[in-house]
């Protein structure tokens, strides 16, 4: 830390037209604007671009880095320490869940794997009807939704599949199974394998290369390697004795000496689904639904081993876009109970999460890395956690979400074996597997038959796996009161005005599909009808 680090970002600031005036006594800058936003994910991104847009002045405040294209080095190692939180080693405190969520300009949109799936019908209808949050069966909602779509230019069309999701879609045509077109938030022609470790084609348009230009555009300002440490709650006799007001945020900066605090109208947490509500809680609020009501899309994975000789299937396992097919596991009556879809793994991480059985099967499993197809089960997760202190995360499963993965890693199964894989297998902690060539239907079937949705490696079980979460949403959920939410209908605290939620936590409840653009199209509604408000205010 020196003072040429705390005097360029005061004169960079006030360049921007944002003022700045320094408190000697108190080792702090003060900033002023009209809204502070936290994060600059999928939903504090799009509230930066809406709220810019609408005239307002914008500081978003972000603890990761800003990355261009040809700043990502596409290399596993480094990019999960720079792009991830914990570098991508953040588990649940049982250390039964691996969790994976973006740290970087962008948030988790930078290194997703581009699945744009509107929020089901049957999802709106839930909110709307047992949650009775209108705004979820509104036409505003789905102008959102279409809006979303258009400026992060979601396309169905992939002219030509990687190996895995051509091992996906050639299994589920062999069984007459549906198998449905992911849609992506890039070029039909994108073909890039490591997009989970940021887009060295810049064709993926992530937050920070859509909303967030257009808030920088309007003028918003972007603090990096900035964290939020609490938000400014004061006592306002206009809000009643039991609720306060939010009139900023203080936070840290690297390189700078002092501390910001960041005064504004409004303030926004962003920070995601993991980082919003330890915040919220760190800074004095107790709604019992924050941090509570966490879900993880838990998932589970199969592989498929597939010789070089096999040409009906060509290429390699980290070749083509990630995502591009899904299949919809349902039950009799049509409900689903997973989803199927191709897994990116690097090598580093397909050997960690492998069993270990004997050095010489492992050996033999990464020499066929190339060529085996990796699939997971995800289900919409009844079971819930909390995450009420950054990184301490708790988590457990429902008896019907172990029974939907399990029926969803038994299809998984199926599939890779129509698709010709000569061997496949779990990531159980025993190597379970079975070689396919010669084996007859009853001897598969009942292999099938063994494979469950297995307890953690503290289970104390015989057979034990090691789950992922890619998704984390609802530990703030927005609910028709106090009593079933942390965040009203339009995303404002119930014990802080002036402070709103606009991330993954809002949710009212697991989706069961890939969550982006839900969370971008909630988003925009709360930062729209926020916008109008405070323009509203500012009339004579």
């Amino acid at each position: 830390m020196n003072a040429k680090d705390d005097s360029f970002l005061k004169e960079s600031l006030i360049q921007k037209g944002i003022p700045v005036t320094e408190d000697p006594n108190g080792n702090t800058y003060k900033i002023t604007c009209d809204v502070v936003i936290v994060g600059s994910g999928c939903g504090g991104g799009v509230a930066a671009s809406v709220l810019a847009k609408s005239g307002l002045k914008v500081v978003v405040v972000e603890k990761g880095h800003y990355f261009a294209a040809q700043d990502y080095s596409g290399l596993e190692g480094s990019s999960m320490e720079e792009l991830y939180e914990s570098g991508g080693m953040l588990t649940t405190q049982d250390g039964k869940i691996m969790i994976l969520a973006g740290a970087t300009v962008g948030g988790g949109s930078s290194v997703n794997w581009s699945a744009c799936i509107r929020t089901p019908d049957y999802i709106l209808k839930e909110w709307c009807t047992e949650k009775k949050l209108r705004i979820f069966n509104s036409s505003e909602y789905q102008s959102a939704m279409d809006f979303v779509c258009e400026r992060i230019g979601v396309t169905e069309t992939c002219v030509e599949e990687g190996f895995q999701n051509r091992v996906l879609r050639m299994g589920c045509e062999n069984l007459g199974l549906k198998v449905e077109p992911a849609p992506r938030n890039c070029s039909a022609d994108h073909y890039c394998g490591s997009c989970c470790y940021g887009c060295r084609r810049g064709d993926k348009k992530g937050t920070e290369n859509t909303w967030l230009v257009d808030a920088v555009n309007n003028g918003a300002v972007i603090l990096t390697g900035c964290e939020a440490e609490r938000f400014i709650l004061v006592n306002d006799d206009d809000c009643g004795k039991a609720r306060k007001r939010c009139v900023g945020v203080i936070a840290k900066q690297e390189n700078v000496g002092k501390k910001l605090e960041i005064g504004a109208r409004v303030v926004v947490s962003g920070g995601g689904s993991l980082l919003t509500p330890p915040l919220l809680i760190a800074s004095g609020l107790e709604n019992n639904n924050i941090g509570r009501n966490l879900h993880l899309h838990p998932v589970l994975f199969v592989w498929g081993y597939f010789p070089d000789s096999q040409m009906e299937v060509k290429g390699k396992s980290y070749e083509g876009g990630i995502l591009t097919s899904l299949h919809q596991v349902k039950d009799q009556d049509s409900n689903v109970q997973a989803i199927v879809e191709a897994a990116s793994m690097g090598p580093a991480a397909f050997a960690s999460l492998f069993p270990w059985v004997s050095r010489r099967e492992m050996e033999e499993r990464m020499t066929k890395y190339a060529r085996t197809a990796v699939l997971f089960a995800l289900s919409r997760d009844e079971g819930s956690g909390c995450v009420v202190k950054r990184g301490e995360i708790r988590y457990w499963l429902s008896g019907a979400d172990k029974e939907n993965l399990k029926t969803g890693l038994r299809e998984a199964l199926r599939i890779l074996i129509a698709a010709g894989a000569v061997e496949v297998g779990t990531f159980r902690s025993d190597g379970q597997k079975i070689r396919c060539e010669g084996t007859k239907n009853a001897e598969v079937e009942e292999f099938l038959e063994t494979v469950t949705a297995a307890g953690g490696a503290r289970s104390r079980s015989e057979y034990w796996t090691i789950y992922c979460s890619a998704h984390q949403m609802g530990s703030c959920r927005m609910g028709a009161n106090e009593e079933e939410g942390a965040v009203d209908e339009n995303g404002e605290c119930w014990e802080a005005k002036g402070l709103f939620v606009c991330d993954a936590s809002v949710l009212p409840s697991a989706i069961g599909v890939n969550p982006m653009i839900t969370i971008q199209s909630t988003a925009y509604c709360i930062s729209t009808a926020l916008a109008n408000s405070l323009n509203k205010q500012r009339l004579p």
